[in-house]
């Protein structure tokens, strides 16, 4: 894994805007529609590479494929790549639909949704993913895919590292249900060993492994209240043990660990804050941590370095542009949350990255597509301005 040996490099968290040729694709399987799956595959080949040469010219020292190859959300893609799984209509509504936030904002929300504007929401089918056999990887030909994509594109680039996101074995098909396991502890683990294969694949093929762990700060706000603080973080313990159980003996120097709050944009209030947790953070078995820290509702954090030690080796990549407004961040703005990070563990610690991915799937965006292109524009200009103050140069 690189180091900001002498400037400090750039990165981000992951799933870009797909382009609109990705995106009719996406809109015909969405209506049942069949699709030329040639067709489709030499699509993503070019957008691949076309996305990974714009994030090198855009001065991204460690890219990746954009997660154009996820044909679902950043979580829910593992459905595609497990067995042991079935889609049911959900008996109790939107699975996603609560949480201490909704229940202090639920005008907002409403709003938000859509359901405050007179839209009928009978007709929408929400489902749940049912587990009712044994979990086992199956996904080697996508997974393949996107592997032989990244290593064209990065190699037409002039890329030297990259990196491909995969969901943690707590955020992956988040809201499941158990038909099939003892324990729903025993189902994330059959889970964290069929992930595994992933995991190990993005390593042997010579790319940096991200793992993706919203569900890690997020439950806190799904589960307190009724839950307690400690029930929480008895959970977040065990499931960060679990993890740990998946990446036993594959290179820590080669696994970049990201937690956020969530992507979606809401008040935020009842988000746990990162010092109750950060200690079960630094203990996953990864190199580097990327951690939401743009995000008005989290900037402040950053102070939990000062009193927080770094692991020796580790780097830190905090979010300094946030994928949740469409506010360009100013450069300037971007260099000074740099140099905070660098006075707490040292400037050769840090990368540059965003808060959060700026498409959490095909079809939902968080900015257009023009801003993320100007964001990462900033992030790159700001690491540079963060350079030469930094090195004095």
């Amino acid at each position: 894994m690189k180091r900001s040996i002498d400037r400090i490099l750039t990165t981000h968290t992951g799933s870009l805007v797909r382009p609109p040729e990705l995106l009719d694709f996406a809109r015909a399987r969405q209506k049942g529609e069949p699709v030329d799956q040639r067709r489709f595959d030499a699509t993503l080949k070019d957008a691949v590479g076309a996305v990974v040469d714009r994030q090198v010219k855009t001065g991204i020292d460690v890219p990746n494929d954009g997660e154009f190859g996820k044909s679902t959300s950043w979580s829910l893609y593992a459905l595609k790549r497990l067995s042991g799984f079935e889609l049911r209509e959900a008996k109790g509504g939107n699975p996603f639909a609560r949480g201490a936030d909704r229940t202090r904002f639920p005008e907002f929300y409403a709003e938000l949704e859509g359901r405050g504007e007179g839209k009928d929401w009978s007709n929408v089918t929400v489902f749940d993913a049912v587990c009712t056999g044994p979990i086992a990887y199956n996904g080697l030909f996508e997974l393949q895919r996107d592997i032989d994509n990244l290593k064209a594109a990065t190699s037409a680039a002039g890329a030297d590292e990259a990196f491909l996101p995969v969901a943690a074995p707590s955020s992956a098909i988040p809201d499941r249900k158990n038909e099939y396991y003892k324990t729903d502890e025993d189902l994330v683990v059959a889970l964290a060993e069929a992930l595994r294969t992933e995991y190990r694949s993005i390593i042997d093929a010579g790319f940096l492994l991200q793992v993706d762990d919203a569900r890690a700060a997020v439950t806190y706000d799904r589960m307190v209240p009724p839950g307690t603080f400690e029930e929480y973080y008895a959970w977040l313990a065990r499931h960060v043990e679990i993890l740990n159980h998946a990446l036993e003996g594959l290179p820590e120097d080669r696994i970049r660990y990201h937690v956020c709050w969530g992507s979606w944009p809401g008040p935020h209030t009842t988000d746990v804050p990162l010092r109750k947790i950060v200690d079960l953070v630094l203990k996953v078995k990864a190199g580097a941590y990327l951690i939401e820290s743009a995000n008005p509702r989290h900037e402040h954090e950053w102070r939990v370095w000062q009193d927080v030690k770094l692991p020796a080796g580790k780097v830190l990549v905090p979010g300094v542009v946030s994928h949740g407004t469409n506010v360009v961040e100013h450069p300037e703005l971007v260099a000074e949350r740099l140099g905070r990070f660098a006075s707490c563990v040292g400037r050769e610690n840090v990368i540059a990255g965003t808060d959060c991915g700026f498409a959490q799937e095909e079809l939902n965006r968080r900015v257009h597509p023009s801003v993320m292109w100007a964001k990462l524009e900033a992030l790159t200009e700001g690491a540079k301005l963060a350079s030469r103050q930094l090195w004095q140069r």
